[in-house]
């Protein structure tokens, strides 16, 4: 099966290559205000017990799964003071827990991101396999 191709008309998007390749992170959407983007967690392609779990089986577990890694912050998160008194509850790097259905998503190559507000942050874990069950690891 074939990927279906990008309809643009000429004047937005001439066809021609980028002049600079960039690398994964620099293709993440930068947020605005106060959102966040987000990548949620991806399970292998094998549990501990051997099992292969199939492309569907691992999609859907990234789309409804509620632990993710954050990437950008926009540049007015956690900036009010009044608000965060203990300053920002999440930073660059850090594995957040989400709501099941927060944010927006956005389809990329090989998965989702999620875009979500700097009030939608339920808690940080050090190391998402910490609270994950172990049948699925």
């Amino acid at each position: 099966m074939t990927k279906p191709k990008l309809i643009v008309p000429k004047h937005v998007w001439d066809g021609a290559q980028s002049e600079k390749t960039k690398n994964e992170l620099e293709k993440v959407p930068k947020p605005v205000g106060w959102r966040i983007v987000l990548f949620p967690l991806k399970l292998q392609g094998k549990t501990k017990g051997g099992i292969h779990l199939t492309d569907d089986t691992i999609q859907e577990s990234q789309i409804t799964t509620n632990i993710c890694k954050v990437l950008k912050t926009g540049s007015l998160c956690y900036t009010d003071k009044e608000r965060y008194p203990d300053g920002p509850w999440c930073k660059e790097g850090d594995w957040v827990i989400i709501t099941r259905y927060a944010g927006s998503r956005v389809k990329i190559d090989g998965g989702e991101l999620r875009i979500i507000n700097e009030d939608e942050v339920l808690a940080v874990v050090d190391d998402p396999r910490d609270i994950l069950p172990a049948n699925i690891l």
